[in-house]
């Protein structure tokens, strides 16, 4: 007997995915929204940083086991957790925190309800938009994960060293595009950089040239008197759009084109014949920037993620159910 056609589209599209709707909530937490958006304002007020720390670990929670809130569980006398890798030793308290005070708020509205993963995918897209950055759609319904583990993170997330050969070959693996990687690559539009990842550009770039010769010479100064104690001091840090920090718009990308690229990765961008063209484009069209970064985040909270019975509604951002009394 054949199959009908909207059967065979039904089973066509990734189980996971297909459970993901934009009213998950709407029978079972209708304040979800709002709960979720007026923590994020009342946060972001108190401390600016908290939209980029907030994109910055939804980035890091999506590409290691998928945007399952697995970055957020905190390590055990029998478990070293993600968020204890050397790279995640960075990741903003605030932005922790914003999860942390949702999920609390919403456990005494609706218990057991709402995961910590849609509370950080959600909570990241309000802080975005907060800061002038472009309102885009949260599917919800994804589940928490029940693992976490340090010695996933290292092969799971770029680093600003990395040849742009290897930038776009991880973000292939993952099922990125060069365009989807270069939009999400603007969300260094706000937030800032610790001074040891790219100190190598200003004291150690090769053995006669100690400073890269296309950083603009003026902040290649500046930033040496920021980092000059970065060895002592590693939460030294620079701001990654040295003109708008504290606005998410496309100044980032013309900071490229002026040398004002921090890490060598965004400088990477403007010079690859592959991702160049499109750092011209965002850098001139604000709105075409806006709309990829937003199709590319929509795809970014589906990456991997868990439904139904692959994970749980932990009681805690921190601790996974079975660990709790």
């Amino acid at each position: 007997m054949a199959i009908p056609i909207l059967l065979l589209l039904f089973f066509s599209i990734p189980f996971s995915e297909s459970q993901l709707t934009k009213d998950y909530y709407k029978q079972t937490c209708p304040d979800f929204e709002k709960i979720v958006r007026d923590t994020a304002s009342q946060k972001q007020a108190a401390q600016p940083t908290t939209a980029a720390g907030t994109l910055r670990l939804f980035f890091h929670d999506c590409m290691v086991e998928g945007c399952d809130a697995s970055v957020l569980i905190a390590s055990n006398h029998v478990n070293k957790a993600e968020r204890d890798a050397d790279i995640n030793q960075s990741l903003s308290g605030d932005a922790l925190e914003v999860v942390v005070r949702a999920k609390t708020a919403l456990e005494l509205t609706c218990p057991g309800i709402v995961s910590c993963a849609d509370i950080l995918a959600e909570a990241t897209r309000d802080l975005v938009t907060m800061v002038g950055g472009p309102f885009y759609i949260v599917e919800l319904g994804r589940k928490d994960g029940q693992a976490s583990l340090a010695s996933k993170v290292n092969a799971n997330l770029p680093r600003a060293n990395q040849t742009m050969d290897d930038i776009i070959k991880f973000f292939a693996a993952k099922g990125f595009t060069i365009e989807e990687m270069v939009a999400l690559s603007g969300g260094h539009t706000i937030g800032f950089s610790h001074c040891i990842e790219f100190t190598d550009r200003l004291f150690h770039y090769s053995k006669t040239t100690p400073t890269d010769p296309e950083i603009n010479p003026r902040f290649a100064e500046a930033l040496k008197m920021t980092c000059a104690n970065y060895t002592t001091n590693p939460a030294m840090s620079a701001f990654n759009d040295v003109i708008t920090p504290g606005k998410f718009d496309n100044m980032y990308y013309q900071n490229l084109k002026r040398g004002l690229g921090l890490l060598a990765s965004d400088h990477a961008l403007v010079k690859d014949p592959r991702t160049k063209p499109l750092v011209e484009l965002y850098s001139t069209d604000q709105a075409a920037f806006f709309k990829a970064f937003s199709l590319a985040m929509e795809k970014l909270g589906r990456h991997e993620i868990k439904t139904g019975n692959q994970g749980e509604v932990r009681r805690r951002c921190d601790t996974f159910n079975s660990l709790q009394a």
